[in-house]
């Protein structure tokens, strides 16, 4: 990052620590020392500690951020736990973390939104599309360098039905493979994960896929397990045969193999951040307000489009933090929707937001006092 940036971080984090105002709650608080915007320079931005936690899926993007945010606020510390979608909203809820980095937005049905409005107190809490991550379909299978998959085979893959990779099912997707009768070794998220809850909504909007979508695999599926994108990946890396979904960037970190998926269009469309980007610009916001939650058409016939997409969106309260927390939570958030911020996905495996999403998800944060 170039100084020039640094500075200009810097700068909006001390502008924003002396615009800002919260509650007097100081329940898993921040350091409120700052020093004023101008005194200029890297040293001029806040100091303090915002804890967040959840989903792994953006680990990696929030380890960049907070690297360049750190550097033009040296006072500053960002402590992001990769425990998981569901555990970060739980963590929210409680009031230990500041900020929820989830892949799914709040749940209605789980009564999500009202227990995280409740934690907020004066305000609600609001979901901030941040990160797309596309969802990678991953294998480990020797001679096969290649592969096509729709929905309807992906549904009978991990509800475990086609067992074989010479099944009829995936040899008629691909007539030029040369597949193997090696069993197939389903695996899926052991633990909470908004990317299941994704993968899942991709099967049920698209094929058979018989279970409701949840963050939660569901038992009957069977499959094996494994926690986390990064227990994931080893998974995959180690296991002849193996299938799994994980987000792009943990997929070309581990340099797996990723098959081509069918879209709505009858197309086997290979991922890369332009692809996903197709289907996440027909995405519909939902939410109410400064809430962004978004509905995403994972049966989308764009051409070109890649469709099993999902967003992490950082879950926070626009009114009713704590007053320490209030500066730095938005000044953070302001850098990571801010166009340096957005560009930095690209390189870590990442598709940035698209245009007319990050102006909306700008002037929420503006929102949060």
């Amino acid at each position: 990052m170039k100084y020039a940036g640094r500075v200009a971080v810097a700068t909006i984090a001390g502008v924003l620590s002396l615009a800002a105002c919260g509650t007097d709650d100081n329940t898993g608080g921040t350091s409120a020392g700052t020093l004023p915007a101008s005194a200029g320079g890297v040293g001029a931005g806040l100091s303090g500690t915002i804890n967040a936690a959840g989903s792994s899926a953006q680990a990696n993007a929030i380890a960049e951020w907070k690297k360049s945010f750190q550097g033009a606020n040296p006072g500053a510390n960002i402590n992001y736990q990769p425990s998981g979608s569901g555990a970060g909203v739980q963590a929210f809820v409680s009031g230990t973390v500041a900020i929820a980095g989830s892949d799914s937005a709040l749940n209605d049905e789980k009564g999500e939104p009202a227990a995280a409005d409740a934690r907020c107190k004066t305000g609600k809490a609001i979901n901030l599309p941040m990160v797309t991550g596309p969802v990678a379909v991953v294998y480990n299978l020797s001679g096969v360098e290649e592969l096509n998959l729709s929905s309807k085979t992906l549904s009978g893959i991990f509800n475990t039905t086609i067992k074989n990779w010479d099944d009829p099912a995936i040899k008629a997707e691909n007539p030029n493979a040369k597949l193997p009768s090696t069993p197939i070794q389903a695996f899926h998220r052991s633990d909470e994960s908004g990317t299941s809850d994704n993968f899942t909504k991709f099967l049920k909007a698209t094929s058979d896929w018989p279970y409701d979508a949840a963050k939660a695999w569901p038992a009957e599926a069977k499959g094996l397990g494994a926690k986390g994108s990064d227990g994931i990946s080893q998974a995959i890396k180690t296991t002849q045969g193996a299938i799994s979904y994980v987000e792009l960037s943990y997929a070309e970190n581990s340099a797996l193999q990723m098959a081509k998926i069918g879209n709505g269009a009858g197309e086997f469309v290979a991922l890369t951040p332009e692809s996903a980007g197709k289907t996440l610009e027909a995405a519909e916001v939902v939410g109410e307000g400064n809430d962004l939650k978004l509905k995403i058409d994972y049966a989308t016939k764009a051409k070109g489009a890649y469709p099993i997409v999902l967003v992490t969106y950082e879950i926070t309260c626009e009114k009713g933090l704590p007053a320490d927390q209030v500066p730095l939570v938005k000044a953070f958030l302001t850098y990571t929707a801010s166009d340096e911020g957005q560009q930095q996905l690209t390189q870590l495996g990442y598709a940035p937001l698209p245009k007319s999403m990050v102006t909306k998800v700008r002037t929420a944060v503006e929102s949060i006092s």
